[in-house]
């Protein structure tokens, strides 16, 4: 009992959350998400990659730096849902609140949402040197090492109309890439 207390005591002198244990995640093998809320990643992923074919005098470099003119954004939802046996049911997506939209980032916060189990977010195409569309597919390390550092229990990108790509905590909290997803 005293070493979690002094563990709390330091971490509230200090600041820092860091000498506290992890929080561990639910155990589970499996993740659903129903139809219809797929149906709603598809249409805001159109949403926000709807100028992708505007790109043929941009290059990556010209978007980096920010001298071009942008065509795309990413998106960051919230995920709704809850875990019921070996199972985590994905309920619904919630728009995060103070929403900042770049082409080839995006922040926001899920903080104030009720059973939050993790994140959606969009990877819209980007340009290549000759200025052709090209795809970012899946969770790039950078996705993978944000969702690590945080308590989520699951995150998704989606990088195409039809494509989607999930990692997952397992219950000591290390991360889980990739996992199959169950649409139904």
């Amino acid at each position: 009992m005293r070493v979690p207390v002094a563990l709390a005591l330091m971490g509230a002198i200090l600041g820092s959350r860091a000498l506290l244990p992890a929080p561990r995640s639910p155990i589970f093998s499996v993740v659903i998400l129903p139809a219809d809320l797929r149906g709603l990643m598809s249409a805001l992923w159109v949403e926000n990659n709807r100028h992708w074919d505007e790109l043929a005098d941009q290059n990556t470099l010209t978007q980096l730096l920010g001298t071009g003119k942008p065509t795309q954004r990413e998106y960051l939802g919230c995920l709704v849902g809850d875990v019921a046996g070996d199972t985590l049911f994905v309920r619904r997506l919630v728009h995060a609140e103070n929403l900042k939209q770049l082409q080839f980032a995006v922040a926001g916060d899920c903080d104030g949402v009720e059973q939050l189990v993790g994140t959606f977010h969009t990877h819209p195409y980007r340009a290549d040197a000759a200025g052709r569309a090209v795809k970012e597919r899946g969770l790039s390390a950078m996705d993978l090492k944000t969702f690590a550092a945080t308590s989520d229990m699951v995150t998704m990108v989606m990088w195409d109309l039809d494509s989607l790509d999930v990692a997952t905590k397992a219950g000591d909290g290390s991360v889980r890439h990739p996992v199959p997803l169950a649409v139904r």
